[in-house]
């Protein structure tokens, strides 16, 4: 899906920081927004993987995909959000990691609809591939499960989605979008009552790239 014409897919620069931190108050109002502070010290750790979708006629920020490397074996697959990020200020980016973490992408409500995230995700296929990495980690919020939790178990529930007779508002984009599900995981969001603090750690491989040894050995 091409992008619209008043869209452009870019590195994020410190112009950006309050558009991000106004949409970040929208987009998560349970959550504090981040900090120029913090924007700053992502950008300063790993500036090629912090992703905004520009609002060419503007100029302002209207998307992000913030990334950082990490070492998957340094940490449990039911690690939560702020232990995976370091409480947000991505301080354990570990240069040589061979996982790219996609720790958050939003896009602000009056730009939806227009392939965005779609975009931004590719663009950080893209630094995978750039980078030779192995793959590319997330976590996929299930904000369709709070309504069915008192019934149905969570791993039903992913697996339903998966197998495509039960559609999730964003796990069923994310697999449409090529990501594969690891496993359901809770509590990996502090905040997120629609999906009953669940998620879905999911990955997207690159195929030009073999594991690393750690993960061989295993």
């Amino acid at each position: 899906m091409a992008l619209p014409p008043d869209y452009r897919i870019r590195t994020m620069e410190p112009g950006d920081f309050a558009a991000i931190a106004e949409i970040c108050r929208i987009v998560y109002p349970h959550d504090t927004p981040y900090t120029p502070g913090e924007l700053e010290e992502h950008r300063a750790l790993y500036p090629q993987g912090q992703f905004v979708a520009e609002h060419v006629p503007t100029g302002q920020a209207v998307g992000v995909h913030f990334t950082l490397r990490l070492r998957m074996a340094d940490f449990h697959v039911d690690d939560p959000w702020d232990v995976l990020t370091a409480h947000g200020t991505f301080t354990d980016h570990e240069p040589d990691g061979p996982t790219l973490y996609g720790a958050d992408v939003f896009v602000s409500p009056a730009h939806q609809h227009h392939g965005l995230a779609h975009a931004l995700t590719d663009a950080t296929r893209q630094l995978v591939m750039d980078e030779a990495l192995w793959r590319m980690v997330g976590g996929s919020r299930l904000p369709g499960y709070a309504a069915v939790a008192a019934t149905l178990p969570a791993d039903e529930y992913v697996n339903d989605v998966v197998a495509g007779n039960r559609t999730d508002p964003v796990l069923s984009a994310h697999l449409k979008d090529g990501w594969q599900v690891v496993r359901p995981i809770h509590g990996y969001l502090q905040h997120d009552p629609e999906s009953a603090n669940w998620a879905a750690v999911i990955q997207w491989v690159n195929p030009a790239c073999p594991p690393p040894p750690e993960f061989a050995l295993r």
